[in-house]
């Protein structure tokens, strides 16, 4: 890995390459989310749908994720990244088909893209960046995520009055092939100062190493716990406040872009406090600052008044986002000599599991208790990972090296 004195300079190519490639994966993940009210009535079927089909998508990619240090090690990183453009691009594609198992095709596609992305970046990343440097690199990188986000819900509805939802998924397509065409220019580049990854250790001897190592048990159930809290006020905010807050669907979806606009600059923070301080408690007490803003978010009655409503909310969302490239850097620094893409994407496993098993249990305990007491399980469910990583650390500062 980098530890020169070279400082950020020589990362500056390699991470606006994968911050480019984050930025295409991540707008290609929420495009059916955007176009999914012309895709349903075009269709026939319920928009509601879209749970569905994110879930296949986070399923498939974490799969995926688990799979791609040995395809990283065979062709490349650089290459692995251009097949996860090309197919993002397929499944975009295949969603202009204008039917049902077009859609289904589509989400299982983009959940081949969005899996290898982060094991293929730790490992350009990691060999290109001082170690100092690994927080705000790695916090810059996931900043991708809010903003490919963000551009699919600015572009794609210009798109869609242009020219339909289904030249828009052409027209998001040709953009991914540019993408990885781009990138391909500067392959030579990139590999040229990289050290070819180790051979994989294998997929679940990868998964025994990171369950068996203290610290990156602990940062891994963490970031699926951490990852449920995400993607549960992503999901469900909006129809929160609708439903029980009494805000209008425009004033929900104002403070939901406020909170991403929010938690893209706390990433930015965290990265820069994560190569400065410890990131293990870092992670923990933002966790705690996490479960905070769950309970405080539970605790908003409808006669709450809507600025106190989006001063809550808005904080939690702030802190719910920010912490992914702090955790992925400490796994990339924790990770043996060759192995950061075989730990990462373990990682990126467990992380992606999150997001494919919490709303759908967040969904089930505000159906059958109410949205109040689901956001309290993810406080309680939070506070406790926060809580093992606070001590964990602990642990590691007191124990003797041997």
């Amino acid at each position: 890995m980098a530890d020169g004195d070279g400082g950020l300079r020589s990362a500056l190519v390699p991470l606006g390459a994968m911050l480019g490639t984050q930025i295409m994966v991540s707008l290609a993940v929420l495009s059916l989310s955007v176009l999914m009210p012309a895709v349903a009535r075009d269709l026939a079927i319920d928009a509601k749908l879209i749970g569905a089909f994110t879930a296949i998508t986070y399923a498939v990619a974490s799969f995926v994720a688990l799979a791609s240090a040995g395809v990283i090690a065979r062709l490349g990183a650089v290459r692995v990244c251009q097949l996860a453009l090309l197919a993002a691009a397929a499944g975009l594609a295949v969603n202009a088909a204008a039917a049902v198992w077009a859609c289904i095709g589509a989400v299982v596609l983009i959940g081949f893209a969005q899996g290898p992305i982060n094991p293929a970046s730790a490992h350009i990343l990691s060999q290109r960046v001082p170690r100092r440097f690994f927080s705000i690199v790695f916090s810059i990188k996931q900043t991708g995520v809010p903003l490919g986000f963000a551009t699919a819900g600015i572009v794609l509805p210009l798109l869609l009055t242009w020219v339909g939802w289904r030249g828009a998924s052409l027209v998001a397509a040709a953009a991914m092939v540019g993408a990885a065409g781009v990138l391909g220019l500067l392959r030579p580049r990139l590999d040229a100062a990289m050290t070819p990854p180790g051979p994989s250790p294998g997929v679940w001897r990868s998964v025994h190493f990171v369950l068996g190592h203290r610290q990156l048990r602990v940062l891994g159930w963490s970031a699926l716990v951490y990852v449920i809290a995400q993607h549960s006020f992503t999901f469900f905010l909006v129809t929160y406040l609708y439903e029980h807050c009494r805000l209008s669907i425009a004033e929900a979806g104002f403070l939901l872009f406020l909170s991403q606009i929010g938690g893209t600059a706390q990433r930015l923070v965290l990265g820069a406090l994560g190569d400065r301080i410890p990131r293990l408690p870092l992670l923990g007490w933002t966790g705690i600052g996490i479960a905070a803003g769950a309970a405080g978010t539970a605790l908003i009655a409808p006669d709450t008044p809507h600025w106190l409503t989006g001063v809550i909310v808005v904080a939690y969302g702030t802190v719910v986002i920010s912490w992914n490239g702090v955790s992925i850097a400490e796994f990339a620094h924790l990770s043996p000599p060759g192995q950061v893409a075989a730990v990462a994407s373990v990682q990126t496993a467990l992380a992606f599991s999150g997001a494919v098993v919490g709303p759908p249990t967040f969904g089930l305990i505000a159906t059958l208790a109410g949205y109040p007491s689901a956001f309290l399980a993810v406080a309680a469910c939070v506070l406790a990972a926060a809580l093992w990583q606070i001590a964990t650390a602990r642990l590691h500062t007191t124990t003797p090296k041997t």
